[in-house]
């Protein structure tokens, strides 16, 4: 597997009055794999200085075949040094990416995925490429 390029991420995901915020925790740890998310006020969040903890989420996007879908999401969601990818809630629940192009796609919010590289498309090659998967 090739070497991560340098960058940040955070998951992000809201909670709302009729949810479980451990059940929101859990959802928002499925996608980084072994992290720990904290809960701040109404938001779940996890965040890290290494795209590292990704790798369990870039072997979802390889496996579920939808490493392009996720590459122009991200390109279309690219401020500079910053993008922003959209996951449904309920499947990262059960451990599976899905995306989400739109908010109202994830009925109870989506887990807000932002990633910060100073070389932000190294960062999206990375995270989209394919690997003989």
């Amino acid at each position: 597997m090739e070497a991560e390029p340098a960058g940040s991420f955070s998951l992000q995901a809201h909670v709302s009055p009729s949810e479980d915020p451990l059940k929101v925790k859990k959802a928002v740890e499925e996608v980084a794999g072994e992290a720990s998310a904290v809960v701040e006020g109404e938001r779940i969040v996890l965040s890290s200085e290494s795209l590292h903890l990704l790798g369990h989420l870039r072997e979802q996007l390889r496996d579920r075949h939808v490493r392009s879908a996720a590459r122009r999401l991200m390109l279309a969601g690219n401020e500079g040094e910053k993008t922003t990818l959209m996951l449904n809630r309920q499947a990262a629940a059960a451990g599976v990416v899905a995306l989400c192009g739109t908010p109202e796609e994830s009925p109870l919010g989506p887990i807000y995925l932002v990633i910060r590289a100073k070389k932000i498309e190294e960062a999206i090659d990375w995270l989209t490429s394919y690997e003989g998967g």
